[in-house]
């Protein structure tokens, strides 16, 4: 499937709302088993980072090198090209395609692929955080969940906490079937309150692994320095 065969209208509605949006089924098991088993592909990535080593939690991720392969590529082209609208209302016009946007972040000397592919096993979990990388940040970004809950793993719910002005902060735990994605604020959303459009910043994680192994592909629309 196509994410521009995604409800679109819907998604666009939630984002509006409450800064994230989920996209119903998008891969099948087979491809998501496609993608998730060419995590030991040495030659498909730039770099590993154990994120024990960094305090950033606990489980592995992997940074796709160019050039992506086909399915990634076209799911990133794609899914720019439907969220390159939709972030102009939160305030910044950007390129209508993907390629203008990655020449934006190489001219400013972001050159390095951010796409990446995550694995948690059993006691694994992602400690909130915002994946911002250099100047240039385009305003979204998609998490694919490639493993089936309740089958391939046990706990590790995504999990995304709003920063309200003046209020205390809010935990929005994101339920998602395999196959199926989640686009997301990658620093902030614009909230239509009572006094006015509140600029709430977003951090994302994953809750602690119980059992089994689980496997994400994210999605991030700018490269890094």
């Amino acid at each position: 499937m196509s994410p521009h065969e995604l409800d679109w209208a819907r998604m666009a509605a939630e984002l509006a709302a409450q800064g994230f949006a989920t996209t119903g089924p998008l891969m099948t098991a087979t491809e998501c088993q496609d993608i998730s088993s060419a995590y030991g592909d040495d030659s498909a990535f730039r770099s590993t980072v154990v994120m024990a080593r960094h305090g950033y939690g606990r489980g592995q991720y992997r940074y796709y090198s160019y050039p992506l392969p086909n399915r990634i590529q076209q799911l990133r082209e794609q899914f720019y090209a439907r969220l390159a609208p939709l972030a102009a209302a939160w305030g910044q016009a950007y390129p209508a395609s993907l390629s203008e946007q990655l020449a934006r972040c190489h001219a400013a000397g972001q050159t390095r692929p951010t796409p990446l592919l995550l694995r948690y096993g059993a006691g694994d979990y992602n400690c909130l955080h915002q994946d911002l990388y250099g100047e240039w940040v385009f305003p979204l970004q998609v998490a694919l969940l490639l493993n089936a809950p309740g089958i391939d793993f046990e706990g590790g719910e995504f999990v995304l906490v709003e920063q309200r002005p003046r209020q205390q902060s809010r935990a929005h735990v994101v339920p998602l079937r395999q196959g199926e994605g989640v686009i997301f604020a990658v620093h902030a959303w614009l909230a239509q309150g009572t006094r006015g459009t509140q600029r709430r910043p977003l951090r994302h994680g994953v809750s602690t692994v119980r059992s089994g192994q689980r496997h994400t592909l994210g999605l991030i629309f700018h490269d890094a320095a």
